[in-house]
């Protein structure tokens, strides 16, 4: 069985998907960017910056299905500059104090809307 998570907290997807998944007790998070969910306007600041509101948007989909960044057990980092990994990484961090998921990091040619991180995740309760 399948359940639709989406929440006004975290942005509107910009194509044809959900801001996350429920199946059975697993939640498929779609990829974030660092869109403002207030004023749909992106963050334009530095690495940092954009990886925060990208972290604090998955904080919100995770709390809208009842869960939150220690039910996560696996995260997807895509950025376009592996220069900035130690930036990314240290904002990241701070959402992950204890027992940090697996992941992988990638850099690609371009992400949606120009930003420089997109971030995904999947959780288990």
């Amino acid at each position: 069985m399948k359940k639709i998570i989406n929440t006004v907290k975290a942005p509107k997807p910009i194509g044809p998907y959900n801001q996350a998944i429920m199946s059975n007790n697993t939640l498929y998070v779609s990829g974030q960017i660092p869109l403002n969910p207030a004023t749909s306007e992106l963050v334009k600041g530095d690495v940092q910056e954009q990886t925060r509101m990208v972290m604090e948007n998955l904080k919100a989909i995770l709390k809208e299905a009842g869960m939150d960044f220690g039910d996560v057990v696996k995260c997807s980092i895509f950025i376009s500059d592996m220069k900035d990994f130690p930036k990314i990484n240290e904002v990241y961090g701070k959402y992950f104090t204890e027992e940090p998921p697996a992941r992988e990091t990638v850099q690609v040619a371009g992400l949606p809307l120009g930003v420089d991180v997109e971030i995904s995740c999947i959780a288990v309760i």
